[in-house]
């Protein structure tokens, strides 16, 4: 069997690729040096273990030999997992949009040795369809390009490297960034909105949580009911659909479909953390019990089948998985669909019922089945809106036992510094809104882990990517962010001192690394990288956050724990670098929106303040975060606690105890008649 360089990598993703007969090389030093030395164009392949393309034309092309031999011949070709190096992915995702109109996964992009990219796509087919030119045609004709016509290449890989850089840059407004970019935005949300199936636009319909995040706090700043309607009906149809794991609980990533049905079967991280939140604000907002039964089936997934023994959590599942009907066969989905028969024989008596419930059909329910893999079976959907019976829960139990001895779908057992900071969050927000211990005790351990193993205390460096052992990868700012964000809101649900200067000097020295100071915001990676083409601001919400509007709320809600009008500045000198970008584009960035609107309304502070934390303070917490609020700071601190913030958070430190329990109801720092409790 080959086996290439890859084989030496932990990433999940470039061991897929170890025993391809391409002479594959990690992007690396030693692979820019073969380049130089040899005078060869780089072929770089970007992708992720999970992603169901990337095997589509690992298995076509990258494990066919006559393909593999053009590669080794003609290029030096280079595998990156985009999950690892989200810097490198950025900036040629950029061109291959600009290039092409569009992106996605597998990306392929053919670079000069000094790694300007001069020709790129996605999927490439290995003989010509889909309005594809066929793969090994394309690298024949790009080989010879580069021989006869090299000048022409190298000049368009320099102009193009200046377009990118042109079109990364920011500078900062000439106007101060106001409501009215939010309500633009709310305008054009609206305008988008599907009103019969939930959600924004048509098919394939992705949840995008940063649209729910901005629309539910512009609904409570701006008083704007609409707003709320819409990130509730959307939740809701998310939840019917077969886009939510109907017995395991979880979302897997996107329908193919304009309402829910059909989904793109892979499950990540970053989606269910997001949606959590989501789910948890809305169920703060509305009193919807519903929706706080889905939060707490996603968190029972992640701790489930995302949580390694170690604590951190794994970065995600596989649509495709062997299929139990015929095990040499890999297909989409083969984990999660069903046949009737095989429901019945698992249910029994109360099959009728279940099928009722979840839309079973005896010829199968799948009209749309983009690859052939749905035909005669059932993909599960709350079909009807009424409570689960006993007799239907008993059974979509017993489905399940029966589901987890089916071949699991792929486990990519990375653990990523960002997206657990995302996830982090989102259990930190689960204990106070719900008060399952298990959430506190789960973000914590992982905070404690990241911090163990991905951190060096002397340096303040911080790493990305762990798995099975090895720690590597600088990590970026999207992972300093999303870390620092998550210990606050781990603060704000387990208020130890330790946890807060963790959190301020993880901002403060990690966004130092990345800050523009002349032109505002923050880049995303550190200056001096010497693999990076350009350093450029992330400014794209998508699937997750970026780092920026991250950076530029955290940055915000540092400031109103702390009192430290330094994180303010800063934040508001990222907004003004932003918001050019946002009045040309409103919907880019909506959570660079969430910090907007914190920016513009006053701050909130509720402190109570007792002398160790008891059930009397918990319970007087409870009743100030039963209710969503867009922006307040809710902090119960035990005497011990206020007295260990003095030097980072004065304004903490200096509200004093009276009685057993004072509670202080502030905004913008300035303190109502504390109420005390004898």
């Amino acid at each position: 069997m080959h086996t290439n360089a890859l084989i030496h990598e932990k990433s999940p993703y470039l061991r897929q690729h170890a025993h391809n007969p391409v002479d594959w090389l990690p992007w690396g030093q030693a692979a820019f040096d073969k380049a130089r030395n040899e005078d060869k164009p780089i072929f770089l392949s970007i992708g992720y273990s999970t992603c169901h393309w990337c095997h589509v034309m690992a298995h076509e092309s990258f494990e066919d030999e006559a393909v593999a031999e053009v590669l080794n011949r003609d290029f030096v070709p280079i595998k990156m997992d985009r999950e690892e190096r989200p810097d490198i992915d950025r900036i040629y995702m950029l061109f291959v949009q600009a290039s092409t109109g569009s992106g996605g996964w597998p990306m392929s992009v053919w670079l000069t040795p000094e790694l300007k990219p001069f020709f790129g796509g996605t999927y490439f087919p290995p003989s010509g369809r889909y309005g594809r030119p066929g793969f090994r045609d394309l690298l024949l004709h790009l080989a010879q390009v580069w021989k006869q016509e090299r000048d022409k290449v190298e000049l368009s890989g320099n102009n193009v490297s200046e377009q990118l850089r042109s079109m990364a840059a920011t500078s900062l407004a000439t106007f101060e960034p106001d409501a009215e970019l939010l309500h633009s935005a709310f305008r054009q949300f609206e305008r988008m909105y599907d009103k019969h199936q939930g959600g924004f636009g048509g098919a394939p319909k992705f949840p995008r949580p940063v649209v729910l995040n901005f629309l539910l706090r512009y609904s409570f700043q701006e008083n704007n009911p609409d707003a709320l309607a819409m990130v509730t009906h959307t939740l809701h149809a998310m939840a019917s659909g077969g886009m939510h794991d109907q017995l395991g609980g979880g979302f897997h990533r996107y329908s193919v479909d304009d309402h829910w049905f059909v989904p793109h079967f892979e499950k990540m991280l970053y989606d269910q953390a997001q949606l959590a939140i989501a789910y948890l604000e809305t169920y703060q907002a509305t009193g919807d019990e519903k929706l706080a039964a889905v939060a707490r089936d996603i968190f029972e997934y992640v701790l489930r089948d995302l949580t390694s023994p170690e604590g951190g959590f794994y970065s995600a599942e596989d649509a495709d998985s062997p299929d139990p009907e015929n095990p040499s066969h890999s297909g989409e989905g083969s984990f999660y669909i069903w046949r009737k028969n095989e429901i019945d024989a698992v249910t029994g008596a109360d099959s009728p019922f279940f099928c009722k419930h979840f839309g079973v059909e005896a010829e199968g329910n799948v009209e749309v089945d983009p690859h052939g893999e749905f035909g005669g079976r059932n993909i599960l959907f709350q079909a009807q809106e009424a409570a689960l019976s006993v007799g239907v829960l008993q059974a979509a139990q017993k489905l399940l036992a029966v589901r987890n001895k089916r071949p699991r779908p792929h486990l990519d057992n990375k653990i990523l510094t960002a997206w657990n900071g995302l996830q982090i969050s989102a259990l930190a927000k689960g204990y106070r809104v719900l008060g399952d211990p298990r959430y506190l005790e789960a973000a914590m351990r992982a905070a404690k882990f990241i911090l163990a193993k991905l951190y060096t205390p002397g340096t303040g460096q911080l790493l990305r990517r762990y798995c099975e052992g090895d720690a590597a990868v600088a990590a970026f700012l999207d992972d300093y962010a999303f870390l620092s964000n998550a210990l606050l809101d781990l603060f704000e649900a387990k208020p130890e001192p330790w946890i807060l200067k963790f959190a301020v000097d993880l901002a403060q020295r990690g966004l130092a690394r990345f800050e523009d100071e002349n032109a505002g915001g923050f880049f995303s990676t550190e200056d001096g990288v010497s693999d990076v083409l350009m350093r450029i601001k992330d400014d794209y919400d998508g699937a997750e956050p970026s780092g920026n509007s991250v950076a530029t709320d955290l940055l915000l809600r540092l400031a109103h724990i702390t009192g430290d009008s330094t994180f303010a500045e800063q934040a508001s000198h990222s907004l003004r670098a932003f918001a050019p970008k946002l009045k040309a584009q409103t919907t880019i960035a909506p959570q660079m929106l969430v910090a907007l609107g914190r920016s513009l309304h006053e701050s909130e502070q509720v402190i109570i303040r007792c002398k160790e934390l008891d059930d009397d303070s918990q319970k007087l917490e409870r009743e100030y975060t039963r209710k969503f609020s867009a922006s307040a700071v809710v902090l119960s601190l035990s005497d011990a606690c206020a007295a260990d913030l003095q030097d980072v958070a004065p304004f903490l430190a200096g509200l004093e105890r009276r009685g057993r329990i004072t509670i202080y109801e502030c905004r913008n720092f300035a303190c109502q008649l504390p109420k005390v409790i004898e």
